[in-house]
C-alpha cells in the first residue's frame, strides 16, 4: 500500500531516531541497554499500522541481524486483523523482508533461521499473568516439538544459527493500555526498542524510570520521544471525515431513528449520483437487557413481539420502516429463553470475539451494538450512529465518534453529506444534550480542530439539517494531470537505469560502527569501541526506488514498470547503489514535473452539492449556497466584496469540492482555492493567502491550465494578498492589496488600493 507523505515522514522519523540512538545507547548493565522508546501519537484513521510496518522495514535495513518484532495488541479482533494485513493483506508489500506468524506458532527454527526478519503477532493476554510457572498460557509452556526450552526462553536468547543475538523490537498497539505488570514481563526479554502506538502519550509507571534516564542522561525531551502525526494532514488526506453532526432528539426513539433513516436514504442517493462504490452503514448503541427509564431487566419469558429490550425495539422499528432483516445485525449479549426463541431472521451475534468473523462476513448495513462497542470494528462506510441516552456517561459519545470517523475511498466528495459523520442522540432533557456538546467540544475541538462540528436539537420531530443545499445548479470541470509526454521519456530512463544484480561493490555499505560504552556508577568515563557489524541487511532495488520516487512525485509511480528483473536486485541501505537510486528517482520526478501538464476537462464535470455550515454562517445574495461559515477576517471581507459583483460564486471548502493537482512536489499534492467564481466564458479560482506564503504559493499555484478539449470555459487562477508586494515578494506598501497573476509565463504582482478594486482585478482575464 502506498503511504501518504505524512505517513512516510512519521515512519522515517522513528527509524532515524532508532538508528541515532543505537549508535550510542544508554546501558543498564553490561550487554543490556535501556531500550529505545518512541510513542507514535495519531488519531483514529491515521494509518498507525501502516506507519509502524514501514518503520520496522526501515529499521531492518540498519540492524546487524534480521530483527524479531513482537507485535502486541489488547483485543483478539485487532490482533487478527493485524496478522491478516501484515501476512496476506493490504500491508504485505510494505514488509517484504519479514515472515509474519502468530506468536504461538513460533518455533526455535524460526529464530535460528534469520534469512528474513520475523514478526510475531499476539494479544497482551499472553503476557498478563504474574506467575508464569503456575500459569496455563501456552507462551510459557515447554513442549514445542523442536524446542527444549519454553518459547519465552527462546525469545530471551533469540540466537540465530551463527550464535548472534537478534535485535528485538516490541510494538504495542493502543499503548495506553500497557500496564506495569505487562511491561515487567516484556522487559525480561531485554528488547532493543519499545514502540507504542496510541492517540495519547500515557505510559505505565514502570516505564517512567527509563524515560527519565533517556531525558537526563541522553538529553532527550518529550518531543524526542514522541512521533506525532498532524491531525490536519490526516483530515486533508481524505483518510477521515471532515464534518461531525450531532443531533439531540427530545423525542421518542422512533422519531430519532426516522431522522437517521431519512438522512441515510439521502446519502444512498448521493452515492448513486457520484458513482461511489459503497453504500452507507449505521450503528445503533444502547443498553442490552436493561429497560430504559426503569432500569429493570427485560423479561425474556414472553414472546418476541412483547419484548422491551432496546435492541429489539430498535430492530422492530427498522423492519417496520422497510429495512430488510437481512441487513440488520444485533451484536450484543441479548438474552433469549428456549421457550421464547428469537425469530429466524433476527441475526444475533452474542459470542463477542468468537462471532466476529461471521458478523463481518455478513456485511450488514445496520448494526445494533451494546455499550461496549466491539474493538476493531472501524468501517469507513459507517456514516450514522444512533445513541440512546441510557448508554452511560457522556464520554462514551466521543469514543463512538472514533468508530465512525474513517472516510470511504480515502477521498472527500463534492457533497459534504458524503464527508460527514452524523449522530442522533436521544435525550429527555436539553441539559443532557448540552453536556454532550460540551464534552465533544472539549475533546474534538482541541484534539482535531480541523473537523467541523455542528449541532442541532429537535423537540418536534422535524429534522434539522446541518448542511445547506445549493440554490443554483453549477458544475466544476475535472482537473487532472496529463503525463503522456512524461511517460515516454520515463520509459527510456527506466531502460537505462543501472542493473545491480551482479554488482558486488556498489551494493555493499559500511561495516563498522563506533559505540561509547560506560558503566553506571563507574567514574572511569566512556570507552569508545569500534565494533565490527558485518553489513546492514539488504533490501530490493524495487523497495528503495519506489519509496524515494513516492516521496518526490507520487504521480510518477504509476508511469514506471517495476517488472524488470533489475528491480529484484538486493542492495544494502547504506550503499552507493542506494545513493544512485535516490538520484535516479529525483531525475524521474523532474521529468514527470517538467513534461506533465495540468488540464481541465469541461466534458467531465462535477455538480456542486451540499456544504456544511455552522452557527457562524453568513448569508450572501449571489453565492451558490445561501450561506457560508469559517471565515477569517480577510476571507470574510473578500467574500462580501465578491458578492457585490453579481456573479455566481462559492466558498470552496479547504479539502472539498474543487482541487487542482500540483506537480512540484513541495508539500501538498493539491491546491484548494478559497473561492470559485463563474462568468460566461471563465471560471476563476481565487485564493486569499497569508503574506508569508505568497512567494512559495505564487510559484506553485499560478499556472496556465490547458483544456483537454476546445469546449468549455477557461480556468484562471489568482492569488490575493493584503499589502503591496514587488515581484521579489518584498513589501513596498503596508496599505492596499496585491493580485498575483501569471502573465507571459511569469508571476506578476498587480497593486490595488481597495479590496473592491482587487476583486475586480481578479476577474479580469
Amino acid at each position: 500500500m502506498e503511504l501518504k507523505n505524512f505517513q512516510i515522514e512519521a515512519s522515517e522519523q522513528i527509524a532515524e531516531r532508532y538508528e541515532s540512538y543505537m549508535s550510542d545507547p544508554l546501558y543498564i548493565r553490561k550487554n543490556e541497554i535501556v531500550p529505545f522508546y518512541q510513542n507514535l501519537s495519531a488519531i483514529t484513521g491515521a494509518g498507525k499500522t501502516l506507519v509502524l510496518a514501514d518503520a520496522i522495514e526501515q529499521m531492518r535495513t540498519i540492524t546487524t541481524t534480521q530483527p524479531i518484532v513482537l507485535w502486541l495488541s489488547k483485543g483478539r479482533v485487532v490482533v487478527g486483523q493485524t496478522l491478516e494485513n501484515l501476512s496476506n493483506g493490504k500491508y504485505v508489500d510494505n514488509i517484504p523482508s519479514y515472515v509474519v506468524k502468530p506468536l504461538l506458532e513460533c518455533k526455535s527454527q524460526d529464530v535460528l533461521d534469520d534469512a528474513k526478519g520475523l514478526v510475531l503477532v499476539a494479544t497482551v493476554g499472553k503476557f498478563n499473568q504474574k506467575d508464569k510457572e503456575a500459569g496455563d498460557r501456552k507462551i510459557f509452556q515447554t513442549g514445542l516439538d523442536e524446542a527444549s526450552e519454553s518459547l519465552w526462553e527462546i525469545l530471551k536468547k533469540r540466537e540465530n544459527d551463527r550464535g548472534e543475538q537478534r535485535e528485538l523490537v516490541i510494538i504495542y498497539d493502543e499503548g495506553h493500555n500497557l500496564s506495569d505488570q505487562q511491561l515487567d514481563l516484556l522487559l525480561e526479554l531485554k528488547p532493543d526498542a519499545l514502540i507504542a502506538a496510541s492517540a495519547t502519550t500515557k505510559v505505565p509507571q514502570r516505564l517512567e524510570k527509563y524515560i527519565d534516564r533517556l531525558k537526563s542522561d541522553n538529553g532527550m525531551t518529550d518531543a524526542d520521544l514522541i512521533t506525532a502525526i498532524s491531525n490536519k494532514a490526516v483530515v486533508d488526506s481524505g483518510l477521515i471525515k471532515k464534518h461531525i453532526s450531532l443531533g439531540g432528539y427530545l423525542t421518542p426513539m422512533e422519531i430519532a431513528l426516522n431522522g437517521l433513516l431519512a438522512d441515510m436514504h439521502d446519502v444512498e442517493d448521493l452515492c448513486e449520483k457520484y458513482g461511489c462504490d459503497f453504500r452507507p452503514k449505521a450503528i445503533y448503541v444502547s443498553n442490552t437487557n436493561v429497560l430504559a427509564k426503569t432500569s429493570q431487566v427485560d423479561n425474556i419469558m414472553v414472546p418476541f413481539n412483547e419484548r422491551l429490550a432496546r435492541p429489539i425495539q430498535i430492530w422492530k422499528h427498522l423492519v417496520e420502516q422497510g429495512v430488510s432483516p437481512d441487513e440488520i445485525a444485533v451484536y450484543c449479549d441479548l438474552k433469549f429463553d428456549k421457550k421464547f426463541p428469537k425469530p429466524d431472521n433476527f441475526h444475533l451475534f452474542s459470542g463477542g470475539d468468537n462471532d466476529y468473523e461471521e458478523f463481518i462476513a455478513g456485511n450488514y448495513r445496520h448494526i445494533i451494538f451494546n455499550q461496549s462497542l466491539q474493538e476493531g470494528w472501524d468501517d469507513p462506510e459507517c456514516y450514522f450512529a444512533y445513541i440512546d441516552k441510557d448508554m452511560g456517561s457522556n464520554t462514551q459519545v466521543t469514543q463512538i465518534i472514533g468508530r465512525v470517523l474513517r472516510q470511504p475511498g480515502i477521498t472527500h466528495y463534492p457533497d459534504d453529506r458524503l464527508n460527514m459523520a452524523s449522530f442522533y442522540i436521544k435525550t429527555d432533557e436539553k441539559e443532557v444534550f448540552r453536556d454532550i456538546i460540551e464534552e465533544v467540544k472539549k475533546t474534538l475541538s482541541v484534539e482535531i480542530p480541523e473537523i467541523n462540528i455542528t449541532y442541532r436539537v429537535s423537540s418536534s420531530g422535524k429534522t434539522n439539517r446541518s448542511s445547506v443545499s445549493p440554490r443554483f445548479q453549477v458544475e466544476l470541470p475535472d482537473v487532472a494531470v496529463n503525463s503522456c509526454e512524461a511517460e515516454k521519456e520515463i520509459e527510456k530512463l527506466m531502460e537505462l537505469m543501472n542493473d545491480f544484480n551482479n554488482d558486488t561493490t556498489n551494493t555493499i555499505g559500511s561495516g563498522t560502527t563506533i559505540r561509547a560504552i560506560g558503566t553506571i556508577g563507574d567514574n572511569e568515563g566512556l570507552i569508545e569501541n569500534e565494533i565490527e557489524t558485518g553489513h546492514s541487511n539488504k533490501v530490493s532495488v524495487r523497495w528503495v526506488f519506489k519509496r524515494e520516487l513516492g516521496k518526490l512525485a507520487k504521480g510518477a509511480l504509476t508511469l514506471c514498470d517495476y517488472s524488470n528483473p533489475k528491480f529484484d536486485a538486493l542492495i544494502e541501505y547504506s550503499s552507493n547503489a542506494r545513493n544512485y537510486l535516490q538520484e535516479y528517482a529525483k531525475k524521474i520526478a523532474d521529468v514527470y514535473r517538467e513534461k506533465s501538464v495540468i488540464v481541465q476537462n469541461s466534458l467531465d464535470t462535477i455538480e456542486v452539492g451540499d456544504i456544511c455550515v455552522n452557527d457562524s454562517g453568513i448569508e450572501f445574495k449571489n453565492s451558490i449556497h445561501p450561506q457560508y461559515s469559517d471565515f477569517n477576517k480577510f476571507e470574510k471581507d473578500f467574500a462580501n466584496e465578491l458578492d457585490k459583483i453579481g456573479l455566481k460564486w462559492m466558498r470552496n471548502p479547504s479539502s472539498g469540492y474543487f482541487q487542482i493537482p500540483l506537480l512540484d512536489g513541495k508539500g501538498t499534492n493539491n491546491f484548494n482555492p478559497d473561492f470559485v467564481v463563474w462568468d460566461d466564458d471563465e471560471i476563476y479560482a481565487l485564493d486569499t493567502k497569508g503574506n508569508h506564503l505568497i512567494i512559495q504559493d505564487s510559484e506553485r499555484k499560478l499556472f496556465f491550465i490547458d483544456k483537454a478539449y476546445d469546449e468549455g470555459p477557461d480556468l484562471l487562477v489568482r492569488l490575493i494578498s493584503e499589502k503591496k508586494y514587488n515581484s521579489k515578494g518584498e513589501i513596498i506598501d503596508n496599505k492596499g492589496y496585491t493580485v498575483w497573476k501569471l502573465k507571459q509565463g511569469t508571476v506578476q504582482p498587480l497593486h490595488c488600493d481597495t479590496l473592491e478594486d482587487a476583486v475586480k482585478m481578479c476577474l479580469k482575464k
